[in-house]
Parts: C-alpha cells; structure tokens; sequence
C-alpha cells in the first residue's frame, strides 16, 4: 500500500532529507540541476508543509510535494523562478497574501510508481485539499505542459498577466513552464465534477484509504492528510 502522509517540514527533518534524496535523484535523470523549488533551505521554513509519498511496507519514500504559505518574510519559489524574467510576478502574490496564498511545488515521483498518476493527480489533489486546513485562498503553481490541463480540471487557471501570456522558460531554456493561480481554494468553482468531488472527499475524511482509478487500474492508497497537533486530526482518530 502506498500512503501520502502531510507533515510540517521544520518538525521532521528525516524525512525531508528522504524527500530531498528522491527529488534530487529524479532531476539529475532529466538532465535538471538547478531548480529554484529544489533548494534544501525549505526544510528550515516554517511556513511549508509536506505530503510525502511512502510505501507502508518498507518505508521507502516514493514521491512528494510541497506546499508553501506566503509571506513578505518567506517568498514563494516561483517568485525566484519568474521574477528576473518578469518583476510583476511579485506584484500578483502580494496581491494575494492578506487572504492567504501559497504555492505548489517541489512534486516528484519516482520511477517505481510512473505511470499510476502519484505526481500529477494524487499529489495535486491533496496539496488543493490541504490548503484550505492551511488557512489559503489561492494557491499558485508552476506547471509543466503536461499538467496544464490536469491543474484546469482541478480549478486552476493561467495567469496571462505574467510572462508570455503567463508561460516562462524554466527551468531550462528548451522547457516550458505555465503560472497558474486557483482562485477559490475553499470551493473549487472551476474545477470539474469529479475533481470536485474528488477533493472534497478527501477534505471530510483526511484520514482513510481508498482505491482510486487511474487509466483502468485501481491502486491502493492510504491518506493521512492532516497535521496531528490539529483540531481536524482530533476529529478523525
């Protein structure tokens, strides 16, 4: 069984460095070496919270991502991806942290769980789930081409303000990112039915385990998706 398990970075550092090791190993294979949402300085940031993925059995860590609360004293890593490219990037996420904004980043998997939708679905779908637990509003992400359409099903949309109609060059001049903003993280206007649905399943039971489906398979996965010094977590155990 695999589980996706949330957890606050600064109060597990053994498992950010599993998250790291992984992250590292599946970039240095494409050929990426430098990327900004990368940095191990994260794992020192209070404002970031992690769903690692883990193989129950033994342990390993097969995947993760990160979400990051903003702040003028913690800045988002796609405002470091973007802002030398495009200063206005800073502009849009100010405008957005009275209400609390955040972004997605950091998502990996690795090869021994390609092709089961663990990074592009699964993932994106707890990281939206967990933010409204998180205090947010909005949540940014900087996608790859690949994942602009599953980020629209789930609500997102692209931010034409910034960049070339909202797509940079990153993280190498051959590659193609899209920033894109969900709106409305608490009830997901945009998204499709069953994204919808999806998330908001997940948001009544944080704790449980589901088959999901994924191209004609089912696969077994075990959420933990709350932070357990939390009023939620007290609710479902």
């Amino acid at each position: 069984m695999i589980k996706l398990r949330l957890y606050r970075a600064i109060e597990d550092p053994e498992s950010c460095l599993k998250f790291i090791t992984g992250h590292t190993h599946v970039l240095e294979n494409i050929g990426i070496t430098k990327v900004t949402s990368s940095n191990h300085e994260w794992m020192y940031n209070p404002n970031v919270y992690v769903i690692i993925v883990e193989d129950v059995d033994d342990g390993r860590v097969l995947g993760g991502a990160r979400v990051h609360i903003a702040s003028k004293e913690f800045r988002l890593p796609i405002e470091s991806a973007t802002n030398y490219i495009d200063p206005k990037v800073v502009d849009v996420i100010d405008s957005h942290i009275p209400e609390g904004t955040g972004e997605i980043c950091g998502l990996w998997n690795s090869r021994e769980v390609a092709g089961m939708g663990i990074g592009a679905v699964f993932l994106t779908r707890a990281a939206v789930t967990i933010s409204t637990q998180l205090g947010l509003k909005t949540l940014f992400a900087l996608c790859a081409p690949y994942t602009v359409s599953l980020a629209e099903n789930m609500g997102y949309e692209i931010e034409t303000e910034v960049g070339n109609n909202g797509t940079f060059y990153y993280p190498k001049l051959d590659l193609v990112a899209t920033f894109m903003i969900l709106k409305d993280v608490d009830t997901l206007s945009k998204a499709t039915k069953d994204e919808y649905d999806a998330i908001m399943a997940l948001r009544n039971n944080p704790i449980s385990e589901r088959i999901e489906k994924y191209r004609n398979r089912e696969i077994h996965l075990w959420y933990h998706l709350v932070l357990e010094d939390s009023d939620i977590y007290k609710m479902h155990v």
